[in-house]
């Protein structure tokens, strides 16, 4: 049987036995590391100012990957993949205040909460377009499997 792999920095948060949560933190930390990285580069290093459009093309990139950690992760289950996804995102919420901090127009562009509603419907939407998606596919499955059987007929009585 072949080994799981795990993503970097996994064992740190064995200690959390919900694998939603788990998922949740890992990404929320890897979210979390890849806007601080963004909004140090952006304002610290004035000589990469032309290279702008591409370096926020490539963080816009990083996050979508990195978002989709939940989704491939727990695609069967969309509960958990809200859950893990919303436990992400809280934390990438609580680096930008935390950001916040430290510089004062990030605030003026977006807020803390339009971060977090935007992620939270981000992942809602997700979540429940797969839960419709495994509905169909279900009952798809059904269809299909009945269709192979035949046709059930019930038997009638004649009526000679």
């Amino acid at each position: 049987m072949a080994a799981r792999s795990q993503l970097p920095g996994m064992r740190l948060f064995l200690w959390l036995r919900n694998a939603s949560l788990r998922i949740g933190v890992i990404t929320g930390v890897y979210l979390s590391f890849v806007f601080v990285a963004w909004l140090l580069i952006a304002n610290r290093l004035p000589q990469l100012q032309p290279f702008a459009g591409i370096r926020n093309l490539a963080a816009a990139v990083t996050f979508l990957l990195l978002m989709l950690i939940p989704v491939l992760r727990f695609r069967r289950e969309p509960v958990r993949m809200f859950v893990a996804g919303l436990t992400a995102w809280t934390l990438l919420t609580l680096t930008y205040i935390g950001m916040e901090m430290n510089f004062s127009l990030l605030e003026s562009r977006m807020g803390a909460f339009h971060i977090f509603m935007l992620g939270g419907i981000t992942y809602v939407f997700v979540a429940v377009f797969h839960w419709v998606f495994l509905f169909c596919a279900e009952v798809r499955h059904q269809h299909v499997a009945q269709a192979a059987h035949g046709p059930v007929t019930a038997s009638r009585p004649s009526s000679h």
